[in-house]
């Protein structure tokens, strides 16, 4: 259970959390908002980004798949909607911001 479900949050919200100390556009309130966040937004990939992938077909083969950036900014943008203790000043952060948190990610994995 641990490496399924503990490990990824763990990973994410400190991604989440360096992520937000290196960008000047994105606020975490504190590492404990940081869990809260990976929390959603791995709701919303969930449940959301799927959607949104279905609806984007043709767009994202036009882009080959570059447009998934756009869905994931707006993913973040979401979240940043719901929660409180998180804040992105707008579109162009959320995308560095996924970029960012996902280099990030995966450096923590490649380590792990």
């Amino acid at each position: 259970m641990f490496h399924s479900i503990i490990l990824p949050l763990i990973v994410s919200s400190v991604a989440i959390y360096l992520t937000a100390a290196i960008l000047p556009g994105i606020t975490v309130k504190s590492f404990w908002y940081s869990i809260g966040i990976a929390i959603v937004l791995s709701l919303l990939n969930a449940i959301v980004k799927p959607i949104l992938l279905f609806l984007s077909i043709p767009i994202n083969i036009l882009t080959f798949g570059i447009f998934t950036l756009v869905i994931n900014a707006v993913i973040i943008l979401i979240a940043s909607a719901i929660l409180n203790g998180f804040h992105v000043r707008n579109f162009w952060w959320a995308i560095l911001f996924s970029l960012i948190t996902t280099l990030i990610t995966n450096i923590f994995y490649w380590f792990l």
